[in-house]
């Protein structure tokens, strides 16, 4: 208890000036201490291979000379999706390994869970890996910031292309009864605006645990609907897509989460899947279009030489803890030797326009101390029964 004291004390001393910089608990000249929890057991293990592209990518850039000259160590914990045991390994990650910040952690109620804390010592919570505007509100909580895109910007882009598209469509909605789903629906309606009254026809929950929603798609049927957008996460969003095709004569055209799109998901629906529409912001390594893209072949390079075992590259979503460990990287060489908590906070929501090889062209990453994520545009993609097609040009929120 002693220890724990003594750390947490440390936690709020100001920054030292020492012979190559300025530095919080965590930097020195030698040593970048960074901290994360992700679900390596339990329900939500299917991700780790996100948090493992993460820390492939810093070891080749400690293999490389680290960054300013200083080795990134993170240090990862296993919280298995359990928020009460996120706080108990922030505490431990802050107080007794000593980390500069905390960086990638993976959900929803873990990272709400340890939020309140690490806001309170000014602690950077930086691109968590979830899409929630319920966790990254700046305003509430400077010291919190996404990385990828919103699940907000998800339907803005959806509704956008409806109305422009589809503006006489009679959408069912089918979301999770929780945060999740609201970060969705909210968003939606309020991007139709007054054509909302018009278009929803239907709204149906679930709960996360539910066994089965295909009660819920035959009332969206019912309620006369010719679209689905299905809010959902992992096999509730698989049994919506699969109930809806099994109708028969409902030919709906259908918009599935992002969050659900990776291939270890939607695989079981074969042919089920084809003409399902999802938003994207990423080249699809899988993808034979891509084949010949310098960025998509240099990544495959480096998945076979830093990440094996793990196919990293079998899945569309593989390319995420990539990007995010290339923009920390960054974000940690404009720092430059002012190694301190607010430094970091500043150059992570200083990004203008970045370009990286591996976004689909027209998109680039801003971040600022009021923009809670870096993605603020997507493309709409169409499964076509091969592969995931991109329809038009990238959409803003």
């Amino acid at each position: 208890m002693k220890r724990l004291a003594v750390a947490a004390a440390l936690v709020l001393l100001p920054s030292f000036a020492f012979a190559g910089g300025t530095y919080d608990p965590g930097a020195s000249d030698k040593e970048i201490k960074i901290g994360t929890t992700w679900a390596f057991s339990g329900p939500g293990s299917v991700t780790s291979p996100l948090e493992r592209q993460m820390a492939a990518y810093l070891r080749m850039v400690n293999e490389q000379g680290g960054v300013n000259g200083r080795q990134i160590n993170l240090i990862a914990l296993d919280d298995g999706y359990i928020p009460a045991r996120t706080v108990e390994d922030t505490r431990r990650l802050v107080e007794l390994e000593q980390v500069l910040f905390m960086y990638g952690q993976l959900g929803t109620p873990t990272n709400i869970a340890a939020q309140p804390y690490l806001n309170a010592h000014h602690i950077p919570q930086i691109f968590v890996t979830t899409g929630s505007n319920t966790l990254v509100n700046p305003k509430k909580y400077p010291w919190t910031m996404g990385f990828a895109s919103s699940y907000a910007l998800e339907s803005r882009v959806i509704a956008k292309y409806l109305l422009a598209e589809h503006p006489n469509a009679k959408v069912g909605i089918l979301y999770q009864q929780d945060d999740f789903g609201g970060d969705h629906l909210a968003p939606f309606l309020a991007a139709l605006g007054d054509k909302a009254k018009t278009m929803v026809v239907a709204q149906q929950t679930y709960g996360a645990t539910d066994p089965d929603v295909g009660s819920q798609i035959l009332s969206i049927h019912d309620a006369g609907a010719d679209t689905l957008y299905a809010m959902a996460q992992s096999r509730a969003a698989v049994q919506a897509v699969s109930h809806a095709r099994d109708i028969p004569g409902w030919n709906a055209l259908i918009f599935m989460s992002y969050a659900a799109t990776a291939k270890s998901v939607v695989g079981p629906l074969g042919a089920k899947l084809t003409g399902v529409m999802a938003i994207d912001n990423a080249k699809d390594a899988t993808d034979p279009g891509w084949a010949n893209d310098p960025a998509v072949k240099d990544y495959l390079a480096w998945v076979k030489k830093y990440a094996p075992p793990q196919d990293y590259a079998s899945d569309a979503a593989g390319p995420a803890g990539y990007l995010s460990a290339e923009v920390l990287v960054e974000v940690l060489r404009r720092c430059g030797d002012t190694l301190t908590r607010a430094n970091v906070m500043k150059q992570a929501t200083g990004i203008d326009a970045m370009s990286l090889p591996l976004l689909l062209p027209g998109i680039t990453l801003h971040t600022s101390p009021t923009a809670g994520f870096a993605l603020h545009q997507a493309v709409l993609k169409r499964y076509d029964g091969t592969r995931w097609v991109i329809i038009g040009k990238p959409i803003a929120e």
